[in-house]
């Protein structure tokens, strides 16, 4: 099977393609690098040191021994994305490649109106290019959890039964995203569920948890390492917290603690996508899977933390400042996740495990973490129209202690800066 995989440079897209090289499958890959341009334009940089792409195929044929067939290129660019189509037909489409950080979409008007723009106009140029070029492809689409928000009932998988009035029906299940990059992606789901429906296409739409971890089993050497972002804008609260322990921080859950979401191991997540890919619709259908394995507050993350640090001779404390989001600090979270485990899902990685292999690679690059330890708190307020002045200037430039391995390259290769 030949998948392409949009967005094949980032934190989920690089180990499943790893996932998918090491079964066989011919794996074709399109990035544009504009993640790691962001994250540098907040101060930042990935706790684990990235080579240039280049490298990375470099290394994968060398554990695999085959090659990623490379596209570098923005979704925003409908001739571009329908070339590419066209030229390598690809029997299903992972699509990755999106704006991924609600912090950065609360920046100011500018960041909030780029995500939206940029995520709606890459799905719908994909969507069209489907139907122009590979109307049989299976499109697996990352949605998110916080699509949903926090609802006072228990969530469905994308649809549930209604009765209003007398009549009863099937219908999407309301959203109550909660930042423009969430809503971004509610429109999202919208316009794909719309596009299968007058166009026949099949879809599936992967509701994802947090996804935690720095490794899956394909991950044999650091030249295979995919990212792992820990600043306020681009990580998430629990990569916050191992690094905060790491570095002798205070492990800062946000306001009172008890925001609850779910959460799937980086590994777990990788099985899900290929769960996806190996069980499509029979036929023209939008379907959504949750994809999640257990649900945490974010006190529960911090005191798991906090009792794996202790294990390694550290002694972190918790501080609980404001909370910078507008969200429940208390509420009712009880998501359903049926589809994957009836389509072979099997959970392989406990979150325990997980945290201590985290803090335990982390540990190894503590000077790179040192370097950027200023951007784990940058300030983005979602009650702030603006919030340019809390993150620029941005960290002063440092020099990267553990610069990562670059292997010669042939010229063929499209060049892209280390991050």
């Amino acid at each position: 099977m030949k998948v392409l995989i949009t967005g094949i440079d980032g934190y989920s897209g690089w180990p499943f393609a790893l996932h998918l090289m090491s079964r066989g499958y011919d794996v074709v890959g399109l990035d544009n690098f504009v993640t790691r341009k962001r994250v540098k334009e907040v101060g930042s940089w990935s706790a684990t040191p990235i080579g240039s792409f280049p490298s990375r195929i470099k290394a994968a044929k060398e554990a695999f021994g085959t090659e990623i067939s490379f596209h570098k290129g923005d979704l925003g660019k409908y001739e571009f994305v329908a070339n590419v189509l066209q030229r390598e037909r690809p029997d299903a489409i992972v699509h990755l490649a999106e704006q991924r950080s609600a912090p950065y979409s609360m920046i100011d008007v500018h960041h909030a109106v780029s995500t939206q723009v940029e995520n709606l106009t890459g799905t719908l140029h994909l969507l069209y290019a489907m139907k122009e070029h590979t109307p049989g492809a299976h499109l697996v689409k990352m949605g998110t959890m916080g699509e949903y928000g926090t609802p006072n009932v228990d969530i469905p998988e994308g649809f549930f039964e209604i009765e209003y009035r007398g009549r009863k029906d099937r219908l999407p299940f309301p959203r109550s995203a909660g930042s423009w990059y969430h809503w971004s992606k509610v429109f999202d789901s919208g316009d794909v569920m719309f596009a299968c429906k007058i166009w026949s296409l099949k879809a599936t739409d992967v509701m994802q948890g947090v996804i935690y971890g720095t490794r899956t089993p394909e991950i044999t050497n650091p030249r295979l390492l995919t990212r792992f972002d820990f600043d306020e804008v681009w990580g998430t609260a629990l990569n916050r917290f191992c690094v905060q322990a790491v570095l002798r921080m205070p492990i800062t859950p946000y306001g009172e603690g008890h925001q609850t979401r779910g959460f799937i191991a980086l590994e777990d997540s990788m099985q899900s996508l290929r769960l996806a890919l190996e069980n499509p619709p029979a036929g023209p259908e939008y379907r959504v899977w949750n994809q999640f394995d257990a649900a945490y507050s974010v006190n529960a993350l911090a005191e798991e933390v906090r009792a794996l640090a202790e294990e390694l001779g550290w002694q972190p404390t918790i501080e609980h400042p404001p909370d910078p989001r507008v969200e429940a600090e208390r509420h009712y979270y009880t998501p359903i996740h049926e589809e994957l485990p009836r389509h072979g899902y099997r959970r392989t990685r406990e979150l325990r495990e997980v945290i201590r292999e985290i803090l335990r690679d982390l540990k190894k690059y503590e000077r790179r973490l040192l370097a950027r330890k200023e951007a784990v708190h940058l300030g983005v307020s979602w009650r702030n129209a603006d919030n340019k002045e809390r993150l620029l200037p941005s960290v002063p430039a440092a020099v990267d202690p553990t610069p990562p391995p670059t292997p010669t390259v042939s010229p063929s290769s499209t060049p892209d800066s280390p991050a």
